[in-house]
């Protein structure tokens, strides 16, 4: 098995397993397609796009394709809820305030990861392209700056 495939199937397994009974049901027993060209891409001032692919971030658990700018750093934060990701491209970082960057991991494309919520962290995308993942948060998004 591919690492793409793996890290797909430990997503929707992890998707599937945490999500409560009919969390994200369609209203209707239809296919749900959107073709990349077909995102509808939000941006935020710091340049964070999100494309919503079902779920108000701002008041429910989500899923979303994200973008970071190619060498984007986040100030280090916080989420109220657990963060489920896979990198569709670019490479990323995820790692817990505090840590030493020494123990960064990268996490190139097909790559999972999982933030708890409450847990200090700082988001990267080091590579030279924007990074694009699929997320999946079990609670509305918030975005909670520490130690300023």
């Amino acid at each position: 098995m591919t690492l793409l495939k793996r890290a797909f199937s430990i997503l929707c397994a992890v998707s599937f397993g945490v999500l409560a009974p009919g969390a994200f049901a369609a209203s209707d027993n239809q296919i749900v397609t959107i073709p990349a060209s077909q995102l509808h891409w939000e941006t935020t001032k710091e340049g964070v796009g999100f494309a919503p692919l079902q779920g108000d971030r701002f008041k429910e658990s989500y899923m979303a394709m994200v973008r970071l700018p190619a060498g984007l750093i986040s100030p280090a934060h916080v989420k109220s809820a657990n963060m489920y990701g896979l990198v569709v491209s670019g490479t990323i970082t995820n790692i817990t305030s505090g840590t030493a960057p020494s123990s960064e991991v990268e996490l190139p494309t097909g790559s999972y990861y999982k933030i708890p919520a409450g847990l200090a962290h700082v988001s990267k995308c080091i590579s030279d392209v924007d990074c694009i993942t699929f997320l999946y948060q079990d609670g509305k998004f918030d975005f909670l700056p520490v130690g300023q």
